[in-house]
């Protein structure tokens, strides 16, 4: 249809009533005498071909013969009540089971880390032949003692002396602040019946792997028996998460705040390797380090993990430091 005849002085006098979406049309001088004084060109209906906004249409506006039309608001939106989430429904059969203390306390911190603390992951695959020649040496040595250092044990003394060479990893995160520790105590996860605990060995650096050996058991045996004090596990600097005894390849743990980092370990296995051009027997263990990216960043990660890696393939370090 034709557009509507222009009122007198080039104004139809009606508001547009385009719909949502349809183009505005209108040549660059009615859009830059629109813009000069204010008047809102999808309020005005155009009398050019197709609908087009011409000079005309907007001559009496500037000179104040009629109103420039303004932007209407926008319609009240009804207010809409968001209805509260509602709990997953039970699956039929189901029955409530009794969620032990510490595995509640241990799921709280897990799920606020992993939504509070940007992680993310390193892997590195260490050589353990000369680790476990070495072990089974100072196992024979201790005969007397009733004490034997487990595969735990060597990876806990290499990561203390790694954290000495780095103590970047030996920190704490807390609302927005790196705080450096001083010694270096690490925790160890323990399984239990009702949950994970991590008591940790102190100054782990400065222990001998026969003194470590001991503390570890011990920890070990109280955590099972109930016997841990609270400030045995309320600390520790950096985290060990060893599921190796399960036969797992490898796997990727959840820092425990406000630490930094926490290395897990997989399991030592007897895999083909090429050494001087021929396959031969291996033994080979994957270390993940799980890492808060607002204190480390990738370097940094990948050079703790290659000195923990150096300890561990040269063993007798592990001995003399």
């Amino acid at each position: 249809p034709a557009p509507p005849a222009a009122a007198p002085g080039g104004t139809n006098g009606q508001v547009a009533g385009r719909r949502p979406g349809e183009r505005l049309r209108a040549s660059p001088l009615v859009r830059r005498l629109a813009a000069e004084h204010g008047i809102d060109l999808t309020q005005v209906t155009g009398s050019g071909p197709g609908g087009r906004i011409i000079k005309a249409d907007i001559n009496d506006f500037p000179t104040g013969a009629r109103p420039a039309p303004t932007a209407q608001p926008a319609a009240p939106t009804e207010d809409r009540k968001v209805a509260p989430p509602q709990p997953a429904a039970v699956p039929a059969g189901a029955t409530k089971v009794e969620m032990p203390r510490i595995k509640r306390t241990t799921g709280k911190r897990m799920s606020e880390s992993k939504q509070q603390i940007p992680h993310y992951y390193v892997t590195s695959t260490v050589d353990m032949a000369a680790a476990m020649a070495f072990r089974e040496q100072v196992n024979a040595s201790l005969t007397d003692s009733g004490v034997k250092v487990s595969v735990n044990d060597l990876i806990v003394k290499a990561a203390a002396l790694a954290l000495r060479e780095h103590p970047n990893v030996n920190r704490s995160f807390v609302d927005g602040e790196l705080y450096q520790h001083d010694r270096i105590d690490i925790n160890i996860a323990i399984a239990l019946e009702g949950g994970l605990i991590a008591p940790f060995v102190p100054a782990a650096d400065e222990k001998s792997l026969g003194t470590i050996a001991r503390l570890t058991k011990d920890l070990g045996r109280r955590a099972r028996e109930g016997g841990l004090t609270p400030e045995e596990y309320q600390g520790g600097t950096f985290t060990i998460s060893n599921l190796g005894m399960y036969d797992v390849d490898e796997f990727i743990a959840v820092i425990n705040p406000p630490q930094v980092a926490i290395l897990a370990v997989g399991s030592v296995q007897e895999v083909p390797v090429v050494r001087d051009g021929a396959v031969v027997p291996g033994q080979r263990m994957k270390l993940t380090l799980s890492a808060d990216h607002r204190a480390l960043d990738g370097a940094e990660v990948a050079t703790f993990l290659q000195t923990v890696k150096r300890y561990l393939e040269n063993p007798m370090l592990l001995a003399l430091s």
